[in-house]
């Protein structure tokens, strides 16, 4: 089964990739496991004539528009291996099924590595979140927590303090703050909370958050720092170079720096919204179809 271009994961990158792809009259094919990251979570916001629809209505409407271009094809599945074949690239899914292509895009997403605290993952993208530009401003003015340690969850809080001056930090344990940073916080009167995060249950108005030492606080969302990591090998087993963060490293038109590869959305991108995922999607599309364009043109 040989295409132009193979598109691993087929979520919003992916989609977008497919749409300019197809108007392209590129052979495409979407592998994807149907597991996005925001699966929970209700609502998105910040994309244009979308704020607030559900992620999976968002989803349902781009296929339902992409497939309407005969060239592009979705199928169900993982890819478990990928290498560089003769006249491009050779897949493999977790069936067995072999595919072939020219060029590849790598919109596989990733993966949190959620604390095995009761309740944090049954709240992640409901009331546990990891974006105030696209959860804030449902929960502004309200009383809101922040989850993590350290330098990066001391300049997360710095920027929670646009949506709310009610903010505790919650580090799970000692925290490891500097003492500047500790007294900063405490200018600003956001407290620090070491104790260990025990559970997280829902509450009316938003959740209630249990200690180990057995005090309780309640809030509307807990906003938290997690470990994010690339769901699988597949880029580093192609030899594509990753971000100081762990993310596929690419240039300014998204490509990797293995020839033949792209890589757009949560993959490649720190910002992790919709409308920054489509962009990267449509973007690689258009510069790996220039790329075949030329290649085309020069046989």
């Amino acid at each position: 089964m040989h295409h132009d271009v193979l598109i691993i994961g087929g979520s919003y990158a992916g989609l977008s990739a497919a749409m300019a792809l197809g108007r392209a009259r590129r052979n495409v094919l979407i592998v994807d496991s149907g597991q996005p990251c925001n699966r929970q979570t209700p609502h998105s916001h910040n994309f244009l004539t979308r704020d607030g629809e559900k992620p999976a209505e968002i989803a349902r409407i781009a296929w339902e528009q992409v497939s309407a271009y005969p060239t592009v094809a979705r199928e169900s599945g993982m890819i478990v291996r990928v290498s560089p074949a003769p006249g491009g690239f050779e897949a493999e899914s977790d069936t067995g099924t072999l595919y072939t292509s020219r060029k590849l895009i790598l919109a596989y997403g990733v993966k949190d590595h959620l604390p095995a605290i009761p309740g944090f993952a049954d709240s992640w993208g409901i009331t546990t979140l990891h974006c105030p530009y696209c959860h804030g401003y449902e929960v502004r003015s309200r009383p809101l927590g922040i989850f993590g340690n350290g330098d990066v969850v001391y300049e997360f809080t710095k920027l929670l303090t646009g949506w709310s001056n009610d903010l505790r930090l919650l580090t799970n344990g000692p925290a490891t703050l500097t003492p500047e940073q500790r007294q900063e916080l405490e200018r600003h009167g956001i407290p620090v909370i070491e104790h260990e995060l025990a559970a997280i249950a829902p509450a009316p108005e938003g959740q209630e958050l249990h200690f180990a030492n057995g005090d309780s606080v309640s809030i509307a969302a807990l906003f938290a720092r997690v470990q994010v990591t690339l769901p699988n090998t597949l880029a580093q087993e192609l030899g594509c170079d990753l971000t100081p963060a762990g993310l596929i490293k690419t240039d300014e038109l998204r490509r990797t720096n293995v020839p033949g590869v792209y890589a757009a959305g949560d993959a490649a991108i720190p910002m992790r919204s919709i409308s920054a995922a489509v962009a990267s999607g449509t973007l690689a599309a258009g510069m790996l179809n220039h790329e075949l364009a030329g290649e085309d043109f020069a046989r």
